[in-house]
């Protein structure tokens, strides 16, 4: 078992604690498989009523997969355990989105990626002022996942298009207007949050929460220009709408657009297009495994790893080059052919 989870039970309430801040928590094929067998552990446990996730970590909550070990798995030819690490992972998010009692995450810091899909599919997702949320996928040639096809397109507009297209950073008062959280507490408060749901109950401890404390959603006020630029799932106009005004959002998106992998790019409008008209998350994620298993064998993962993660020189060469290059055919193929 990983040493970076730890789980203890604090009279009803079933306590897991993150604790590798090393990587800030990036979520390995260990860490998953630990998390996943503590919550079926306490699913039907009548001594637990309520699981509450935090960070040990000041820095993150989590920002994301271990996606260097899922790159050198690809390097190296290990497709095993690259599905296994997606099909794992993407269970995990699959029992947080059924848990028959409230699950609890607690963000304070970074939460990226894999980090949503430990928290957003939960009951209660908690944030403090320093809570940043991001799906950057598409600057690494990789797709939003863990179930990102399933919440990004059911946030009202195209605010959801736009946070997995350009891997924007929403701050705690985003993640509150967008619904990505649902409570805020001061970072000074967390840890008497924490008690007071162990020993007054989590409805009582929440009825004590003020949003209003949270910090201003700098997305509020520019969603109408949001939602009209990223309307439909049509890329390249999307990128002409953006290209269009110099407003401080615009030009970080068009920045973000250009930056990021044509590739990606588009394969993720596609999927966020899908899982929009999906009916259930489960068939989100079974969509979002064909596509990992199709794009962690691509060039754009590899080399936006390198340039993201590894060698951080963001300068990544990209196959194809140009949105106008990307075949709508390959796109579809990613979907529609077996792994």
């Amino acid at each position: 078992m990983s040493s970076y989870v730890e789980s203890t039970i604090d009279g009803t309430v079933g306590q897991i604690v993150l604790n590798r801040p090393s990587a800030l928590n990036a979520l390995d094929t260990p860490m998953i498989r630990e998390l996943y067998a503590v919550l079926v552990g306490w699913k039907d446990d009548d001594a637990v009523q309520t699981v509450l996730v935090r960070s040990a970590s000041d820095k993150a909550f989590c920002a994301g997969g271990d996606i260097r070990s899922v790159r050198e798995s690809v390097l190296a030819d290990k497709n095993g355990e690259v599905y296994g690490f997606f099909s794992e992972e993407y269970r995990l998010n699959q029992l947080i989105a059924d848990y028959p009692k409230p699950y609890v995450s607690l963000i304070d810091g970074v939460n990226m990626g894999g980090g949503l899909g430990i928290s957003v599919h939960g009951a209660v997702r908690v944030v403090t002022e320093r809570a940043m949320f991001a799906m950057p996928e598409t600057a690494i040639g990789f797709i939003p996942d863990v179930g990102a096809s399933w919440f990004l397109p059911r946030i009202p507009g195209a605010a959801g298009l736009y946070a997995g297209l350009t891997g924007a950073r929403l701050n705690a008062g985003d993640a509150l207007e967008l619904g990505l959280a649902t409570h805020f507490v001061p970072s000074a408060g967390l840890d008497a949050f924490a008690k007071s749901v162990v020993a007054d109950g989590l409805e009582a401890a929440l009825g004590m929460l003020d949003a209003a404390q949270a910090p201003e959603s700098a997305i509020t006020a520019v969603r109408p220009a949001i939602d009209e630029a990223f309307a439909g799932y049509d890329l390249a106009v999307i990128s002409q709408r953006v290209a269009q005004g110099d407003e401080p959002w615009r030009v970080a998106a068009r920045e973000a657009l250009a930056s990021a992998s044509p590739w990606s790019l588009s394969v993720s409008t596609e999927l966020l297009r899908r899982g929009g008209e999906s009916a259930t998350l489960e068939e989100c994620l079974g969509r979002e495994l064909r596509a990992a298993m199709k794009m962690t064998a691509c060039p754009d993962f590899a080399e936006g790893v390198r340039a993201v993660l590894v060698d951080k020189d963001r300068n990544p060469a990209w196959t194809p080059a140009a949105i106008a290059e990307v075949s709508v055919d390959a796109v579809n193929e990613v979907f529609d052919s077996p792994i």
